[in-house]
C-alpha cells in the first residue's frame, strides 16, 4: 500500500516582500490559529515550524502569556521544531555563523524538551554547501533536505515536468569532500506540493489524481511526502477533513497525518538498496544557469561587507580577546551577551535577508541589527582588553622618563603583516561639567608643545613607525563602583609597521620622547623611478591605469591587473542581465592621475583616479518592463543615451613584509541599473580554479555545463579566489565582495564592486530603489601571488584571512601583572590548517577551538595551547576522548578540541 506523509508548515521567511513586523504580525495570527486548532480538532496532529527556533522568540515576545501553551504543544510533540536557529542562507554566511546556527538551533530546541526534529532542513536555501554532509552528521543528523540545487527552481518557486535534475529520484546520497554522507530528499514538487488540499469529494479527487502522478515519477518508494503549506502560508484549518476525504477516494493508499521524523524513518526501511550519488556542492550547475541565484551575492554590497565586519568582530576579536582574558585573569567569559550578538547577527542571515532579495524596508532594519550585533561585541573586547591591560607586566620595560605603553594584539588565526595606526593619549586632564571650564582646558591641550616621539619594542629596539598627526578631544571613562568620568584628552596617531605576527598573539610597545632618546628612525622609501616594491613585489603603474607586478620570487611578470568594467543591468536583485548587444566600458579606455600618497621605509602608497562616462541608467522602457512583470530574460531596454562622470579613485598600498597588495577603491554612484567589477588578469590556461567557502577550499570547474544558457557563471567566496597552473598562481582577497567570475580559460578573474537595481524581482513587482547603491561606496581587495609549492599559495590563503581582521591596540599603564608583556595563546606552525573558532564552551568553562584542513591532504593539527589538554569534539562541544597534540587532520576535515587545563 502507498502512504502518503501528509506533513503541515508554513515556510516562514521572517522578512522578504514586506518588512519584518508585517510578517511577524501574521506569524502571531498563524500560531493563535494552530493553538486554536489543537484545541478543537483531537485529529489535527502535527505542525512543523519550518526547523528554525526564532519562530518560537517572535511568537512569544508578542504573546508570552502563551509561554506554557507552547511548551505543552511541543511535550506532546506536535509543535515540531529545531534543529537550527533560523534558516540561513549557506554561502553568504560565514563558516562559523553557519556552525552556530547549528549549536544555538540545537540549545535552543533542546531547552524545549526532547521533541526536536532530526532533519537537516534547507528548503530554500540558495544552493547547498558541500560540507553540510559533515557538519549534519556531526550534531547527530543523517538526513538533509532541499528544495534547490539538483534541479531547476524558477521565480515564484515553480517547476515543471520537463525539468530535469541530476538524480533519478528525489532520494539520492549525498557526501561531502571528507566523505562523510547523509540522505538526500529533494523537494522535487517543491515544498508547496500539498497546499490547500480539497474537501470537497470532486475537486480532491482532481487535486490528488495529478499531485500523485507528479511525486511518483521522482519517488523511489511508495512513501510520498507532501508539505501542506507555503511561504507564509496560514494554516490549512480543515485538514483533517480533507485527510478523511482522500483516505475514502483512494482505498489503496493510506494518507497520513504526519511529520518528518515519522516520514523519514518508514523511508528508509524502503528505500533500493543502491540509489544515486551526488558530491560536495549543490549549486543547480547542470541546468540552464538562470536561476541558481548567484548574483545576490553581489546586490547591496553595504550588506555584504556589514556582515562580514559584524562575523569578525564576535569570531575573530570579541571572543578570543574574552578568551583570553577568562584564562589569564578573573574575568567571566560572557557567555549570554555573545550568545546575544549572535543572535542578531543570525537575524540578518536568512536567505532573503542577507542575500537581500528584500524590499528596502528589510535591509534598513538589517543595518540596525548589524549595529547591536557589533555594539555588543566591541563592549565584550573592551571588557576583556581592560582586564588584560590589568595583568599585563609592562614594569618590565624599562622606563622612567615619560614612556608610554601600549599594546598591539592580532585576534585572527592567521599570521599577519600590516601597518596600524595607534591612537595614543599622551595627556589627559578630568574636568566637571558643571564647575570647570571644558574651553579653556581644550584651549591649553591644543595650544600646549607636543613632543616628537619614536617608538621602541619590549626589548627596547627601535621599529618602523610615523606619528601622523595630534589631537585635542573629549572622552570618558566609566568605572564599575563610580558614575562616570569626564576629561579632555590630546592623542597622537601613531603608524607602526606589525610584521609577519604570530596568530592570536600580542606585542608591548613604548612611544618615547625624542628629547630623551635621540634616536631617529632613517626614513627611506620604497618607490623609486615610479615604481612601488618591496623585498617580495614590485609594482608598475601603466599608462592605461592598470599594473604589471614581478613576484620576486618566481620571476614571473603578471600584466594588466585591475581594470574597472561597467555594464548595464536590467535584472533584479536576484539575477544580473545584461542588455542586449551591449559593450562593457573599461577604465582602461579613459585617462588617469596616478598621485604618490605615501613613500616611506615601510610603506609605499599611489593612488589612482580615473573618470569614466557611463550612461545614466537604463532607458526609460526597463520601468515599463518591470511594471508590467516582464521576465527579465525576455527584456529588451538598452541604456540610456545620457552619460555621466563615474570617477573612481583606487589606493594601492604595497608594505615592508607583505605579499600582499591592498587596494581600495572608492567612488561616488550617481548612476543608475549598471554593474561595476575589477578585473584581474592571470595570464594562465586552467581548467578549475580554487575559493573560499564554508570549511573548504572548494576546487571548481571554469567551464558550465552545456545546459547553461547564462552567460555569467557567477559564483560565491568570502576571503579569496586563487587560479594557478603547476607554477605559478594569483590570489585575489576581498572584504564582503563575496561575488566574482573566473572565464573558462582561467585567464581572467572579475570581483563584482557594485551592482546597482531599481526592483526585487521574483514573483510580483516591488521596486527597490535602495537596492540603485547611490551615493559613496568605499571597498577593499587585495592581490597575491605565489609560486609552485603548497605552502607558498597556502600563505596567501592565509593573507586573505588575516587582511580580513583588523589589529587590536591598547593604551596601557605602567605596572605589575601576571601576562608577558608579549605573548601566544596558540601556537599553530602549520599553514595547512584553519582556526575558526577560539572561545569556551557553551555550556561550560574549557576553551574550544574549531579548525579545518584547507588541503586535499592528510595534515598535522599541529598547534597547542599551552598548559591544557586537548580532547575530541564535535560542533556541539561535547567533549570526547584526550587527543594528541599531533592529530592528523583528515582531507576537509571539520575538527572542534575541548581544551582543559592541565
Amino acid at each position: 500500500m502507498k502512504r502518503v506523509y501528509i506533513v503541515p508548515h508554513s515556510h516562514w521567511d521572517r522578512e522578504w516582500y514586506m518588512p519584518f513586523e508585517q510578517h511577524h504580525m501574521r506569524l502571531i495570527e498563524l500560531i493563535d490559529n494552530l493553538i486554536k486548532l489543537f484545541k478543537t480538532d483531537p485529529e489535527y496532529k502535527y505542525f512543523h515550524l519550518d526547523g528554525q527556533t526564532i519562530i518560537l522568540d517572535d511568537y512569544l515576545q508578542v504573546r508570552p502569556e502563551n509561554r506554557e501553551i507552547i511548551q505543552n504543544l511541543i511535550n506532546q510533540g506536535k509543535l515540531q521544531i529545531g534543529p537550527f536557529y533560523i534558516l540561513q542562507d549557506a554561502f553568504l554566511t560565514s563558516s562559523e555563523s553557519n556552525a552556530r546556527d547549528m549549536l544555538i538551533g540545537h540549545r535552543d530546541s533542546k531547552s524545549w524538551g526532547k521533541h526536536m526534529v532530526h532533519v537537516g532542513y534547507f528548503p530554500d536555501t540558495f544552493g547547498n554547501m558541500g560540507q553540510a554532509p559533515q557538519m549534519l552528521k556531526q550534531v547527530g543528523l543523517d538526513t538533509a533536505m532541499f528544495g534547490r540545487g539538483v534541479k531547476p527552481t524558477g521565480f515564484s518557486n515553480s517547476t515543471s515536468p520537463e525539468d530535469k535534475f541530476s538524480t533519478e529520484f528525489s532520494e539520492m546520497k549525498w557526501v561531502g569532500p571528507d566523505n562523510s554522507s547523509v540522505l538526500g530528499i529533494l523537494f522535487a514538487n517543491w515544498y508547496d506540493n500539498g497546499k490547500e488540499i480539497p474537501t470537497d469529494p470532486i475537486k480532491a479527487k482532481a487535486f490528488w489524481d495529478k499531485k500523485l502522478t507528479d511525486a511518483e515519477k521522482s519517488a523511489s518508494t511508495d512513501d510520498l511526502l507532501f508539505l501542506n503549506g507555503s511561504d507564509h502560508e496560514p494554516v490549512q484549518m480543515d485538514l483533517s477533513k480533507a485527510i478523511r476525504t482522500a483516505n475514502e477516494l483512494y482505498p489503496d493508499i493510506e494518507f497520513i497525518h504526519g511529520n518528518y521524523d515519522m516520514y523519514i524513518e518508514q523511508l528508509k526501511k524502503d528505500l533500493p538498496k543502491k540509489i544515486d550519488e551526488i558530491d560536495g556542492e549543490l549549486t543547480s550547475q547542470e541546468t540552464n544557469g538562470w536561476t541558481t541565484l548567484a548574483n545576490t551575492a553581489s546586490n547591496r554590497i553595504y550588506l555584504k561587507q556589514w556582515n562580514t565586519k559584524v562575523s569578525k568582530q564576535l569570531e575573530n576579536i570579541a571572543e578570543p580577546l574574552a578568551t583570553i582574558a577568562s584564562q589569564k585573569t578573573d574575568f567571566e567569559y560572557p557567555h549570554d551577551q555573545l550568545r546575544y550578538a549572535w543572535k542578531w547577527l543570525m537575524q540578518n542571515h536568512p536567505h532573503d535577508s542577507i542575500c537581500a532579495c528584500s524590499v528596502d524596508d528589510v535591509a534598513d532594519e538589517m543595518i540596525t541589527r548589524f549595529k547591536k550585533s557589533n555594539q555588543v561585541g566591541k563592549f565584550v573586547a573592551d571588557a576583556a582588553l581592560n582586564k588584560i591591560k590589568g595583568q599585563l607586566n609592562t614594569n618590565k620595560i624599562p622606563h622612567n622618563l615619560g614612556e608610554i605603553p601600549f599594546t598591539v594584539f592580532n585576534t585572527g588565526t592567521s599570521n599577519k603583516t600590516g601597518t596600524v595606526i595607534a591612537e595614543i593619549p599622551i595627556k589627559k586632564i578630568k574636568f566637571n561639567p558643571n564647575k570647570d571650564s571644558s574651553e579653556k582646558i581644550y584651549q591649553a591641550l591644543k595650544n600646549e608643545n607636543t613632543p616628537k616621539y619614536t617608538v621602541y619594542d619590549d626589548q627596547n629596539k627601535t621599529i618602523p613607525a610615523e606619528v601622523l598627526d595630534s589631537k585635542v578631544k573629549f572622552n570618558f571613562d566609566l568605572p564599575k563602583d563610580k558614575f562616570r568620568r569626564a576629561y579632555i584628552e590630546k592623542v597622537i596617531h601613531v603608524k607602526i609597521l606589525m610584521e609577519n605576527m604570530k596568530p592570536v598573539s600580542w606585542k608591548t610597545f613604548k612611544l618615547v620622547p625624542l628629547n630623551i632618546d635621540s634616536k631617529v628612525l632613517q626614513k627611506n622609501s620604497m618607490i623609486h623611478d615610479g615604481i612601488l616594491e618591496n623585498e617580495f613585489l614590485a609594482i608598475k603603474f601603466s599608462k592605461n591605469g592598470t599594473l604589471s607586478v614581478t613576484d620576486k620570487q618566481t620571476g614571473h611578470l603578471f600584466k594588466d591587473q585591475l581594470c574597472y568594467e561597467d555594464t548595464g543591468d536590467l535584472g533584479n536583485e536576484y539575477v544580473y542581465r545584461a542588455p542586449k548587444n551591449s559593450r562593457p566600458i573599461f577604465s582602461s579606455d579613459f585617462p588617469n592621475k596616478i598621485v604618490i600618497k605615501e613613500n616611506n621605509s615601510f610603506v609605499g602608497k599611489v593612488e589612482i583616479k580615473v573618470k569614466m562616462r557611463i550612461p545614466v541608467s537604463m532607458n526609460k522602457k526597463l520601468k515599463e518592463e518591470q511594471e508590467e512583470h516582464l521576465d527579465y530574460r525576455l527584456r529588451t531596454a538598452q541604456r540610456s543615451g545620457r552619460f555621466t562622470d563615474f570617477t573612481i579613485q583606487t589606493e594601492v598600498t604595497l608594505e615592508k613584509g607583505s605579499r600582499r597588495i591592498g587596494i581600495r577603491t572608492s567612488f561616488d554612484n550617481n548612476s543608475m541599473d549598471h554593474r561595476v567589477r575589477a578585473l584581474f588578469s592571470t595570464g594562465l590556461q586552467t581548467k578549475e580554479h580554487y575559493a573560499d567557502s564554508i570549511f573548504e577550499v572548494v576546487k571548481r570547474p571554469n567551464s558550465v555545463s552545456d545546459k547553461w544558457k547564462n552567460p555569467e557563471n557567477p559564483q560565491h567566496t568570502h576571503s579569496f579566489v586563487n587560479v594557478h597552473d603547476k607554477k605559478v598562481g594569483v590570489t585575489i582577497s576581498n572584504f564582503g565582495l563575496n561575488e566574482y567570475e573566473v572565464d573558462n580559460t582561467g585567464k581572467q578573474i572579475a570581483i563584482t564592486l557594485l551592482r546597482s537595481i531599481g526592483e526585487m524581482g521574483d514573483w510580483g513587482y516591488f521596486p527597490t530603489p535602495g537596492a540603485q547603491c547611490l551615493g559613496q561606496s568605499v571597498v577593499d581587495l587585495g592581490i597575491a601571488f605565489h609560486g609552485s609549492n603548497e605552502e607558498s599559495r597556502l600563505q596567501t590563503f592565509h593573507d586573505a584571512f588575516a587582511a580580513q581582521v583588523p589589529f587590536t591596540i591598547i593604551k596601557d599603564e605602567w605596572n605589575d601583572g601576571k601576562i608577558e608583556t608579549s605573548g601566544c595563546f596558540v601556537n599553530v606552525p602549520s599553514k595547512e590548517i584553519k582556526i575558526t573558532a577560539i572561545k569556551l564552551q557553551e555550556d561550560g568553562n574549557n576553551v574550544i577551538t574549531r579548525q579545518y584542513n584547507l588541503t586535499n591532504h592528510e595534515s598535522h593539527k599541529g598547534f597547542v595551547i599551552g598548559g591544557y589538554v586537548p580532547y575530541k569534539s564535535n560542533i556541539l562541544e561535547k567533549q570526547f576522548d584526550r587527543e594528541t597534540a599531533n592529530l592528523k587532520l583528515q582531507p576537509y576535515e571539520i575538527h572542534t578540541s575541548v581544551w582543559r587545563k592541565k
